[in-house]
């Protein structure tokens, strides 16, 4: 994922470059920061290389935040857009160019939590990797390689596309709550979560996943699992 943060106070950038690296890092996501301290710079970048999400100053010298949300918007309709400033004055041009949110300095750290999930909640495909420890070793596996996982004698199995499977010692508890950040992933089952990526049918009994292991949902989630899977596979058909 790539991130832009532009902000003419470089004391600024750099603070949010800071924080925004540790929410990311708290979920497991690896983010890739690039600081531009005008609005022109900033869509020379862009037009090089698209960015996932831009943090954008609305008061810089130069080029305003506004014009340089329209100028992006011109080329690039898909960038998530955050407008940085000490004021809401300008909701209805923001509106206009589609942003998402607008984080008003000083940044208070609850906003700041909400707005990391939100931005991860609309791109599911971005590079989340969860680190366990395998045989004290970190092991980084990404969100999108894990069909699903369970927990038996004491570990937690992660069963991997290719049929690999990874084994941890952890509580279920700690494991999941790592996965929460995405909706992906559905506890299933007593010490069982899958990955609704890899699902390609719920006969309401069961899921089968592609790599044709069938998943038990407990009898009391039968519902819930329907109407999940259903609404994950019309957002996931939603997505551009």
């Amino acid at each position: 994922m790539r991130i832009a943060v532009v902000d003419d106070i470089a004391s600024e950038r750099k603070l949010l470059c800071s924080r925004l690296t540790e929410q990311f890092a708290r979920r497991g996501v690896h983010a890739d920061l690039f600081e531009y301290e005008n609005g022109e710079s900033f869509l020379a970048g862009a037009k090089e290389r698209p960015f996932t999400v831009v943090f954008l100053d609305i008061y810089m010298t130069g080029a305003n935040g506004i014009e340089t949300a329209k100028e992006l918007r011109s080329f690039d309709s898909d960038c998530l857009l955050v407008f940085t400033t000490t004021s809401t004055d300008h909701a209805l041009e923001g509106f206009r160019v589609r942003a998402m949110h607008y984080l008003v300095k000083p940044y208070e750290e609850k906003e700041l939590s909400g707005l990391t999930d939100e931005i991860l909640s609309r791109i599911p495909s971005s590079g989340k990797y969860l680190d366990v420890k395998v045989n004290g070793s970190n092991v980084q596996i990404p969100f999108q390689k894990i069909v699903f996982a369970e927990h038996f004698s004491h570990m937690i199995h992660i069963h991997t596309t290719r049929k690999k499977e990874v084994l941890t010692r952890q509580s279920f508890e700690a494991f999941t709550s790592l996965l929460k950040v995405d909706p992906r992933f559905y506890l299933c089952n007593r010490g069982i979560v899958i990955n609704l990526e890899h699902a390609v049918d719920f006969d309401g009994k069961e899921f089968l996943l592609n790599d044709e292991t069938r998943i038990p949902v407990s009898r009391k989630l039968i519902k819930d699992a329907r109407q999940t899977f259903m609404d994950y596979l019309f957002q996931r058909g939603t997505q551009p």
